[in-house]
Formats: C-alpha cells, structure tokens, sequence
C-alpha cells in the first residue's frame, strides 16, 4: 500500500509536540519557564484537516500549559500529555472513538515515537526525525519541524481523501 493509500484511511491523525509541532528547542528563562514556538501555517493546516471530518490528536511525552493552550486555540480536543507509553496512549484513544489503529496516523520524530509510528495505519517524521525513525515511517516531510512539516502532512491527507479542493475553495471564492 502507497502512501496515499495508507493516508486515504486516516479518520483520526495524531501529532508529537517537541521536534514536530516545533522544532524541538525549548527555551527557558532565568526563573525556569520556558516556551514554545509554533508556526501558523501548521495551525491553519491542522484546522483545514478537522474541518475535512479527521479528528486530531496530541500525544507528548512532556506535559506543558503550553500545549494546552495551542490545542485550545486551535480546537483540539483530544490532548494526551505526559505520555511514555504513546502506542498505549493512541490505542485507548482509539478504543474511545471506535476507530482501529489502521484507521490513525501519527507523526513523531524520536524514538520514544517509533512503537506507535510502527503500528498506525500511516506514519509520518520530519527530516532531522532520528534515523531509525526515517526508517519505518511511511512519509517523510520535506519541511522542517516547526516550519511548515505539519502543514504538509495535513495537505497531504487532504489530498489523498479527495478533499483538498473542498476545504480551499472558500479561500478562492
């Protein structure tokens, strides 16, 4: 199966934090909070993709008002911090919203990512993704964490579910 095909399923896409949604530096000050940077075309695309029908989800290994509040913003509802186990996580996930691991994708960059990157039904990685990473994803992203890498993966399940030119078409009206 290509990876159009494999996308084509996705009903539910998963998402890491840290090294996807950013690109994984994180900043601390002098009293020890720290920040994140997000890119907005990320967030547009990943509101494109919820508004197409796909559910989204977090799944992170740290836990961070920080994200809370991105998902917010955006609309996501389902947010699984904190999380070592993230193949557990996603099947629980799953189990509540009567999907099956085929029907989800996930996107990670570490190895901590790799056991649930290994079972979904796609899997996607940055560039700079760890290597043995690379190795089992099914797409590998040709935009930086952090700058643009989601929004890419989100357009390409768009594209591969056929609804790209429904979920754009009120921006060229």
């Amino acid at each position: 199966m290509n990876v159009f095909e494999q996308a084509a399923k996705v009903r539910l896409m998963g998402f890491d934090i840290d090294g996807v949604m950013t690109d994984g530096r994180l900043y601390f000050s002098t009293e020890g909070d720290f920040c994140k940077a997000f890119f907005s075309r990320d967030g547009l695309g990943l509101k494109l993709l919820a508004k197409s029908g796909v559910k989204l989800a977090i799944i992170t290994g740290r836990d961070s008002p920080i994200v809370t509040r991105r998902a917010a913003n955006l609309g996501i509802g389902l947010v699984l911090q904190g999380i070592e186990d993230k193949r557990e996580a996603m099947a629980s996930l799953l189990e509540r919203e009567h999907l099956t691991m085929a029907q989800c994708g996930y996107m990670g960059d570490d190895l901590i990512d790799l056991p649930l990157l290994k079972v979904c039904g796609f899997s996607a990685t940055v560039p700079d993704g760890h290597p043995l990473v690379r190795e089992h994803v099914a797409y590998v992203t040709q935009a930086p964490a952090g700058r643009g890498a989601v929004r890419e993966v989100c357009e390409l399940i768009l594209r591969a579910q056929g609804n790209w030119d429904r979920v754009v078409a009120p921006y060229l009206a």
